[in-house]
Parts: structure tokens; C-alpha cells; sequence
């Protein structure tokens, strides 16, 4: 079939299929009399409706029909013969009229972008490393002691004391308080409240309250101005001032549960003590680091292929990407509470960038894996599922879960291939090994 491409872009391409009316005869009958079967006439049983009949009422519809799938028949047989790499479907346009003898159809349609991956010899990329020590182990200790936090009265004394001699609110106490705010001796909705509970150093209040709060002993009172920001919530206080009295009716201090069995056993350690919770703490710590160090290179591998490589983006690809963002957004949306989620509006071109940068990296991606043979093997998919299989308790059964579902399998391929990219592109690159603390490593973004 010899019909001329014409370039409309850089990816955009039309070609014209032209046919005849005649070429549509051998399926209109057939057509007119499969519509004929379920047609109601006045004086005909169903299905004995005369073919003219039938031609008059769904003759333009059948011509309009067969035309439209006789174009796109004649437009995938000339795609396919000529190799062409079809980026979604065409979009047919008529350009004759449908009962004219020679029926002409544009074919507008988008082919794949050749792509070369650029030079990768001058791309730097950081490889951290982090240490586990005992300063995170302790850390982390803290924060587990933190979560389990319980209060007593200051200068009441039980099992684990009065708190000190200093009875007034400190940082880090639980108070309750009575609060009543004013704005030119007014009082405004939201700035009252009876037994209204908070731990002081949080930042669950305004600095100023806070401020006020702290060094007040139970029954003590104080006023004080506080300025709201002009970007708080409540417009109707935003920007201004107003005068607060605060009545402190209850000073809790903090107190944290020791290291010790009893530890163990509430954060469920049943044998080994302290030393076996360090423990534990030490190995989460590592797969944690494990995982983000891995991340983070793998963050850098993709983002150097991208900024290496310059290629056009087919339009329809990146719609579709929008489309499937738009979608998650709003699936989040729903699952936070947010009335009327299905239809929030969200604004033209807001994931546009987001859906560029995955379509480009698809398609750079999937190039890459052609050209340097990088799909995973059986062995490997093999070695990543025993490897996630291994921390859990029965990791057979682990095994027999993934490979019991194609999509599960898929994940894992979809996750080896990314491995195997990233190895590709760090045999390529300048690898700088650079040694941070896990705090550093927990700020990366």
C-alpha cells in the first residue's frame, strides 16, 4: 500500500486513505440485515422488515460505520507493513462526503521518539555511607521511652516521685488550663476554652501562649498579649492582636519508663532484655539505611539518565500519565476526608511537569533495557523474592505468595529491572563514596 506519511511535528505524523464505495458493499448488506433483525415496523413480524426499508432508516448510520472501520482497517494494515510504532490510536477525520464514490479519510496519528541516551562519563553521583552506632541506637531508645510517656502531678508524690521541688510548669510538662481571649475587651469565637490540655515544648500552641504559660503553678493566672500571624487560620483574628488571661489548672510532669525488663516486654522483647531490644533497635536501624542509601542512588541514577538525554515526548503518553495522576490525587483526596473529592477542581497543568519526567524516563528506560540487555533474569527475580521472604516468619510461604499472582511477579520484575539500571548506570558514571550520620541521611530529600 503505497501512501505518503506527512510530518505534522516531531512526533506528529498524517496520512490520507483514500477507498472506494464499492469496497464497503460486501458488509453493508450484511450489516443492514443484522439491524433489520430486532426492527419494529407497523404491519411486519420482527426480522421480515424488506431490506429497503431497513436502508432508508439505517442506511447513513451503516455507510458512517463501515466507513470509519474500513479506514482503520486500511490505516493498521499500512502501520503494520511499514513497521511504524504507533503511540495510541489514530484519530480519523472524513474528508469526502460518505455517499460520495471515492471516500478519503486523514489518519492523524503519533509514532515513538527515537532515543539515545546521552554521555554519562561526566555525571557525578554521591554514594553515602552511614554507620550504625550507639549514639542512633540510644536515640532511637529515646523516642521509643518517648511514645510511652506518662504524667504525674507536680508536688504529688507517688511511686516515681513529686516531680522536684519546683512546682511551676516546665518545658516538656502536660498542662491544663482555662483560656479566655479578647480582641478591644471582645471577646472571639475560638478563643475559649475550659480544661483545655497540652504538653508545653511541643508546639501544639502559639510561642507567645506557651511562653505564658510556662513558669505557673496550679491555681496561678496570667494575662498576656498575643499577636496572631497574618497567614493563621482563623481569618477573623489573623493579623491582629489580642489580650488573653490563662488560669493554669494542672501541672504534669513528665515521667519516661527505664530501660529495663519491663521495657522489653512492652514493646514485646519476651527474651533477652535491654540487650536484645539494642539489638533489634541496631538491625532496624541498618535496614533502614540500607533502604534509604539504596534509594537515594537510585534517585540519582534516573535523574542522571534524564538530564542526560533529550528526546520529544509524544503528547497522548503524557495525557494518559496526567490522567492517571489526576486520578491518584483525587483517590487521596477521598481517603483524607475531603468532601466531594471525585470532583475537586484541580488546575490545568498541574502534573504536567510530574507526567513529562515519567514518560521520559519510561521511555529512556525501556530503551536502555533493549539496548544493554538489562532485563532481569529467572535467577534474579528469584533472589529478590528470597531476599524479601527472608525476614519474615515462614519466608516459603512468602515465596509461594508471589509466585502464586503474575502482577506480584511483575512488582518484582518491575523492581529488578530498576536494580539493574541502576548498576548499568553506576559503571558509567563518577561514583563519590561520602560518609554522613544517619541524622544527615534521614534529612537527604
Amino acid at each position: 500500500m503505497s501512501l505518503q506519511i506527512e510530518n505534522l511535528g516531531a512526533l506528529e505524523r498524517k496520512v490520507s486513505l483514500e477507498f472506494t464505495k464499492n469496497d464497503l458493499l460486501p458488509k453493508r448488506e450484511a450489516k443492514l440485515k443484522q439491524l433489520g433483525k430486532n426492527m419494529k415496523m407497523a404491519g411486519f413480524r420482527p426480522g421480515k422488515v424488506p431490506l429497503k426499508m431497513i436502508e432508508q432508516q439505517y442506511g447513513q448510520q451503516v455507510d458512517f460505520e463501515l466507513s470509519f472501520d474500513h479506514a482503520s482497517d486500511q490505516f493498521f494494515t499500512f502501520a503494520q507493513a511499514e513497521k511504524i510504532e504507533l503511540v495510541g490510536q489514530p484519530r480519523l477525520e472524513p474528508k469526502s462526503e460518505l455517499d460520495a464514490e471515492n471516500i478519503v479519510f486523514d489518519a492523524f496519528f503519533e509514532v515513538f521518539p527515537t532515543v539515545t541516551v546521552g554521555d554519562l562519563s561526566l555525571t557525578e553521583i554521591t554514594r553515602y555511607e552511614t554507620e550504625v552506632n550507639d549514639t542512633e541506637i540510644n536515640r532511637t531508645l529515646d523516642m521509643l521511652r518517648q511514645q510511652r510517656v506518662h504524667y504525674h502531678p507536680r508536688g504529688v508524690e507517688a511511686e516515681h516521685g513529686d516531680g522536684g521541688a519546683d512546682q511551676s510548669a516546665q518545658t516538656g510538662d502536660q498542662v491544663t488550663i482555662d483560656f479566655v481571649g479578647s480582641i478591644d475587651t471582645v471577646e472571639f469565637d475560638g478563643g475559649k476554652a475550659n480544661d483545655f490540655t497540652f504538653v508545653l515544648g511541643q508546639g501544639q500552641m502559639l510561642p507567645e501562649f506557651e511562653a505564658a504559660a510556662i513558669g505557673l503553678k496550679t491555681g496561678e493566672e496570667k494575662v498576656f498579649p498575643l499577636n496572631f500571624p497574618a497567614d493563621y487560620h482563623g481569618k477573623e483574628v489573623a493579623g491582629k492582636t489580642a489580650e488573653f488571661k490563662i488560669t493554669m489548672k494542672k501541672v504534669e510532669w513528665p515521667h519516661l519508663p527505664e530501660l529495663d525488663e519491663e521495657f522489653a516486654l512492652s514493646i514485646g522483647v519476651t527474651e533477652g532484655g535491654i540487650e536484645k531490644v539494642r539489638e533489634e533497635v541496631r538491625q532496624n536501624l541498618q535496614r533502614e539505611i540500607e533502604r534509604r542509601t539504596k534509594g537515594l542512588l537510585k534517585n540519582q541514577a534516573l535523574d542522571a539518565l534524564a538530564s542526560s538525554t533529550t528526546l520529544d515526548l509524544p503528547r497522548f503518553l503524557v495525557s494518559q500519565e496526567e490522567e492517571r495522576l489526576i486520578e491518584a490525587a483525587r483517590k487521596d483526596l477521598e481517603q483524607r476526608g475531603v468532601p466531594n473529592a471525585k470532583n475537586a477542581p484541580i488546575p490545568e497543568g498541574m502534573f504536567t511537569p510530574q507526567a513529562e519526567q515519567r514518560v521520559k524516563l519510561g521511555l529512556i528506560l525501556n530503551q536502555l533495557v533493549k539496548d544493554e540487555s538489562l532485563k532481569p533474569t529467572p535467577d534474579q527475580i528469584k533472589a529478590e523474592i528470597e531476599d524479601q521472604a527472608a525476614s519474615y516468619e515462614d519466608p516459603k510461604e512468602v515465596m509461594r505468595w508471589y509466585y502464586s499472582d503474575p502482577s506480584r511477579l511483575s512488582d518484582i520484575e518491575s523492581l529488578v529491572t530498576e536494580n539493574n539500571v541502576v548498576t548499568h548506570v553506576l559503571s558509567k558514571v563518577k561514583v563519590v563514596d561520602k560518609k554522613i550520620s544517619f541524622e544527615e541521611l534521614s534529612a537527604i530529600k
